[in-house]
């Protein structure tokens, strides 16, 4: 009796075994993906070379199409559903990443390629003063740059932290919400529209015909301030509150909580959102053009004259070359180049800053 019932309760074991679902389930080999996307690129390559319609975009598109479906399908049928449904949105969010990188990379080989004809010596210790034709250089654009944005940021950055601080920290009522609106509204102004700001005010005390480089500095930092205070704003309000409670338990001043917890804290996301203010205004041109002008001599003097900056001199390089127009062409491409590895420097500090100033965590 009891051999027939262990029998019995064996086979039902096993029958449940065997209908029970596994949890091991078929993957397929990593270079699977890799083989998929390669076939694809091969055959549809040669599709579209045989039928004369090769273009290279029309091929890497209709190579990721393929891609997909062929992966989902092999995927489906190998490994379910679900995991087929994950190689797919894999692919498509690797696709949506590479288009958005492919025109940062063309805009940087664009410019690396053209602006290093003329990224010598004579472009960075001569200006175009007195220059016609080939010769000369950005001197005077590149320090009327650093002058015109180290101005800006001087000014900028301090309103736009304490504002930040304000609306986080103390801002109750109609006084915060109006303060929230206004940066809301200066966030989406058109440049230019800063650049005619600067120049009424100014020539209001120095007559219509006003250009200066410091009028350059306070049409900067209208549009750089609204940077500064959002992005600062988002940084503060991340601080865990368990922090200002930890501080005002030990008795510390609201103030020095925020000098001494709050800020150190967020002191990297405020300066990536520091450095990502200039580099908005670094390359503005219009409101330039309009309050700073146009110069080929070299001035150190913001409050007095006109002042080169490197959008300006590009620009009018481009837009209006002389006679040979190859001279200007180079100039203006290198221009642009410096001010793409002035960005770069920008960013270094930033995380060197952010580096330094962060809480240590051990």
């Amino acid at each position: 009796m009891s051999i027939d019932t262990e029998r019995s309760e064996g086979a039902q074991a096993t029958k449940a075994t065997a209908q029970a679902p596994s949890l091991v389930r078929a993957e397929l080999p990593r270079w699977m993906p890799w083989a998929v996307l390669g076939g694809a690129l091969v055959v549809l390559g040669a599709l579209l070379s045989a039928t004369g319609a090769f273009s290279i975009a029309g091929w890497l598109v209709a190579s990721a199409v393929v891609y997909a479906i062929a992966t989902y399908v092999i995927s489906r049928a190998v490994e379910g559903r679900r995991k087929a449904t994950d190689r797919v949105v894999t692919i498509v969010v690797t696709v949506a990443f590479l288009i958005a990188l492919t025109p940062l990379v063309s805009v940087v080989i664009t410019v690396v390629g053209n602006g290093l004809a003329r990224f010598d010596a004579e472009f960075f210790n001569s200006s175009m003063r007195g220059v016609i034709g080939a010769g000369g250089g950005g001197y005077h654009a590149i320090i009327g740059t650093l002058l015109i944005t180290a101005l800006a940021a001087v000014m900028s950055i301090p309103v736009g932290l304490l504002t930040a601080v304000y609306l986080v920290e103390y801002g109750k009522g109609r006084l915060a919400r109006a303060i929230t609106f206004f940066v809301d509204v200066m966030t989406g102004i058109p440049s230019i529209v800063a650049g005619l700001f600067a120049f009424a005010l100014f020539a209001l005390f120095f007559g219509p015909g006003v250009r200066l480089g410091f009028g350059g500095s306070v049409a900067l930092s209208v549009l750089m301030i609204p940077v500064v205070v959002r992005a600062t704003e988002e940084m503060l309000k991340i601080v865990p509150n368990e922090l200002r409670e930890a501080a005002y338990a030990l008795g510390t001043p609201k103030w020095r909580t925020i000098t001494k917890v709050v800020i150190p804290t967020s002191i990297a996301g405020i300066a990536s959102g520091v450095t990502l203010a200039i580099a908005r205004v670094i390359g503005e041109t219009a409101p330039l053009l309009i309050i700073a002008g146009l110069t080929t001599a070299l001035n150190f003097n913001p409050f007095e004259g006109r002042m080169a900056t490197l959008p300006v001199f590009a620009y009018t390089s481009y837009a209006a070359p002389g006679v040979p127009r190859e001279p200007y062409l180079d100039r203006a491409w290198t221009a642009a180049l410096v001010l793409i590895i002035i960005v770069l420097v920008l960013n270094l500090v930033a995380r060197l800053i952010a580096r330094l100033f962060a809480p240590k965590t051990r």
